[in-house]
């Protein structure tokens, strides 16, 4: 039989680390820059997902999350103040605010049964009663999906791509790859 709650909760370890990973050996400059059009960029992914960890496996529980976020007790996260470090708030900061998070909500996973009724204050009143099964998984997606906007920003910034491209091919490999793609592109190009 397998544990359910067990196996998604080794997903979200390892997309969390995954996504921790992506500012390994970044300048300041590179972590916190807009690589997108949209402002995208890897420090903001790990300061949002800080407010996620919070909501959906602690306050919504009744477990009061470790850390008052100070994006969060002004409002100011409702004007995307989560997704962009200040000047002011250090990678480390933020990093040590992920680690709580996440160390409280695992300590929620452990606490509680997948079937445990929770309640998530920000949804409608009609649809805020859920269980812990339903935002685990929900977070296991949200950490992967924004993971995976890491594992692009990073490969923006300065070509690292996915973690066994070495191990797929070398830079002649890449290439190759890469022209075969746009080669088929070109045939629909106006």
């Amino acid at each position: 039989m397998t544990d359910l709650k067990g196996e998604l909760h080794a997903k979200l370890k390892v997309t969390r680390q995954v996504l921790l990973d992506k500012l390994d050996g970044l300048s300041e400059y590179d972590a916190r820059r807009p690589i997108t059009a949209s402002g995208t960029n890897l420090l903001g992914l790990v300061k949002h997902m800080i407010g996620i960890e919070h909501v959906y496996l602690g306050e919504s529980f009744g477990r009061t999350p470790p850390d008052v976020l100070p994006w969060v007790a002004d409002g100011s996260v409702w004007d995307g103040a989560d997704m962009w470090a200040t000047a002011a708030e250090s990678r480390e900061e933020l990093v040590a605010l992920y680690l709580r998070a996440c160390a409280h909500s695992d300590a929620t996973l452990e606490a509680l049964e997948l079937d445990a009724a929770g309640s998530v204050p920000h949804w409608p009143e009609d649809r805020r009663a859920t269980t812990l099964g339903v935002l685990l998984v929900r977070m296991v997606d949200e950490t992967a999906h924004h993971a995976g906007h890491a594992d692009i920003c990073r490969e923006l910034v300065d070509g690292s791509g996915q973690a066994d491209a070495a191990a797929v091919g070398d830079a002649a490999y890449w290439s190759d790859y890469v022209a075969k793609i746009q080669a088929a592109a070109e045939t629909f190009r106006q």
